[in-house]
This record gives C-alpha cells, sequence and structure tokens, in this order.
C-alpha cells in the first residue's frame, strides 16, 4: 500500500512519518541553545529507536533548546493503553508545571501534541534531565519517508556524521 500520497488527517496512524512530523512550532518561553553540541542547520546520526525508521537516520537539525526533559507515563485521552516512558515531553509542554525539575512520580498536564491522545493527559514524571533538546528532519531508514520537525532528541541521542 502506497501511504507517500496519502495526506496526514489526524487518522490513526499513530507511528507513521505523517504522525512525526510538526508544523515546527514550539512553546513561546522555549529558550534557544546558547552553544549546543549540534548547530541548526548541522546533520547528525539518531541514536534512538522513538519509531520506527529512526535509528540510524541522518538528522538535519531544525531547533536546539534548552531545556529539562521528560520520560513520562499516561493514559491517552483518546483511550486506548497506557503509554509508559514515552520520550520525550519537554518542561515548556506542561500545563502551569512550576519550577523545573519536576520530580519522578510528580503529575503534570500535558500541552505537548506530538502524538495522538497526549494533550490534556495527565502525566506521571518517569525521569527527569535538564539537557539540549533538539527538532529534527530526517528521512526514515524504512521506508524513505520525509520527517519535519520531529519533536524531540536529545543530544545523548545524536551522533557527529562521520
Amino acid at each position: 500500500m502506497n501511504m507517500q500520497s496519502v495526506p496526514h488527517s489526524g487518522g490513526h496512524m499513530n507511528h507513521s512519518a505523517a504522525a512525526m512530523s510538526s508544523s515546527g512550532e514550539v512553546p513561546e518561553e522555549l529558550e534557544e541553545a546558547e552553544n549546543p553540541a549540534f548547530d541548526v542547520g548541522s546533520t547528525a546520526i539518531i541514536k534512538a529507536d522513538h519509531m520506527q525508521g529512526m535509528d540510524g537516520a541522518e538528522a538535519t537539525i531544525s531547533g536546539a533548546f534548552d531545556t529539562t526533559v521528560y520520560t513520562v507515563s499516561y493514559t491517552p485521552t483518546t483511550g486506548g493503553e497506557p503509554v509508559e516512558d514515552h520520550k520525550w515531553v519537554i518542561h515548556e509542554e506542561l500545563a502551569d508545571p512550576g519550577e523545573a525539575p519536576l520530580e519522578p512520580g510528580d503529575e503534570a498536564i500535558m500541552d505537548a501534541t506530538h502524538m495522538e491522545g497526549m494533550e490534556g493527559a495527565v502525566a506521571t514524571i518517569d525521569s527527569a534531565e535538564q539537557t539540549t533538546v533538539y527538532m529534527v528532519n530526517f528521512v526514515t531508514t524504512d521506508t524513505g519517508e520525509e520527517v519535519q520537525n520531529h519533536k524531540w532528541v536529545t543530544e545523548s541521542e545524536l551522533s557527529p556524521v562521520e
């Protein structure tokens, strides 16, 4: 089945490349990184498998921001199975979270829209890390689909292009 000509309509293709792409909008209060390890416009290799076709893909950095990044567990507002240890939600994507960092076990409402059923869901913080997060463009290694402005990849999930 050829998916490339199908426009993304917000359907139930949760882990497709279309679902991984975003407009590139970021929360207003998010601070751009002053000295990111990977500059905007540079390339890096993704060493993360949040989604199929991501690990080993060559990414172009489309944004770099300093923030607190969390892994979270939540039950989607759209129903379905609880999601455990989702990577990543940033502090600025939580509704009125207070001071960063939140501690594991803390709960917060998510404003994030990376995944269906995320916005408005109560997140339980699993881990917190102060780091640089990146928004990236890449082509999936499995289907060759273009992904625009994927949020988020952390510095430790990127490696220099050899």
